[in-house]
C-alpha cells in the first residue's frame, strides 16, 4: 500500500509538471551555441539569420544567460507560453495574423492601404502595442507572445507559405525586423503615391 501510494504521489508530480512549458524561440545574427542544460547561450558577431528553439517544463521561472559580443547578461521567461528572445543587434516586430482572411482579395483600397502603412509605422517605433496583438522586442530583450506554445510563428525573412494549413495551430504570428519593415513601407509608400496620382489600384 505504502509502494502505491509513493506510486502515485510521483505520477501526480510528473502529470503536474507535463502541465506547465515554456518554448523560447531564439533570434540571432549569428549560429546560437547552447550547453546541455540550455540555459547558456552563446553568440557571435554576425550577418546571417539564425533561429533556435528551447523548450522546458515545469512551473519554476527559467533564467537563461547570454554571452555576446556586447556583454554578458540574463533573462528570464517567467509565466508558461511561448516567447521569443531577440539576439539580434535590429529591433523585431510583430503580430497575430488572421491567415485567410483576405484570401481571394484581388485589389487592396487606399484607404486599406494607408492604414496599413500608419500601423507599420507605428509599430516599428512601438507606438501600437496591444497585448496579443502587437509586439516589439528590443535586442536584447524577451517577450511573451502567448500562453500557447504550440502557436505557429513565422521569423524574420520567412514568408507565410500560400498552402499553408491555418488550422494546424491555435495561433498563427509573423515577426520582421524594424530594417525589413521599413523597406515594406518604403514600397507601401509608393504604391500610396501611386494610387493619388491615378486614383487607381495598380
Amino acid at each position: 500500500m505504502q509502494r502505491f501510494l509513493v506510486f502515485l504521489g510521483l505520477a501526480m508530480v510528473t502529470a503536474l509538471t507535463a502541465c506547465h512549458s515554456k518554448k523560447i524561440l531564439i533570434y540571432a545574427s549569428s549560429d546560437i551555441q547552447v550547453d546541455n542544460t540550455q540555459k547558456n547561450i552563446t553568440i557571435t558577431d554576425g550577418t546571417t539569420h539564425h533561429e533556435k528553439e528551447l523548450d522546458f517544463t515545469g512551473s519554476s521561472p527559467v533564467d537563461l544567460t547570454v554571452q555576446s559580443p556586447t556583454g554578458k547578461f540574463t533573462v528570464q521567461a517567467g509565466d508558461d507560453g511561448l516567447y521569443i528572445l531577440n539576439l539580434k543587434n535590429d529591433t523585431v516586430v510583430g503580430s497575430f495574423q488572421h491567415v485567410g482572411a483576405d484570401n481571394g482579395e484581388a485589389k487592396i483600397t487606399q484607404e486599406a492601404l494607408k492604414q496599413k502603412l500608419d500601423s507599420l509605422q507605428r509599430l516599428v517605433i512601438g507606438q501600437n502595442i496591444t497585448e496579443g496583438k502587437n509586439y516589439f522586442i528590443p535586442p536584447g530583450k524577451i517577450v511573451r507572445i502567448t500562453a500557447q506554445t504550440k502557436s505557429k510563428v513565422f521569423g524574420p525573412f520567412t514568408t507565410i507559405p500560400g498552402d499553408f494549413n491555418a488550422g494546424s495551430a491555435p495561433e498563427i504570428y509573423k515577426f520582421y525586423t524594424n530594417k525589413e519593415v521599413w523597406e515594406i513601407i518604403g514600397k507601401l509608400s509608393q504604391m500610396t503615391i501611386y494610387h493619388q496620382g491615378t486614383g487607381s489600384t495598380p
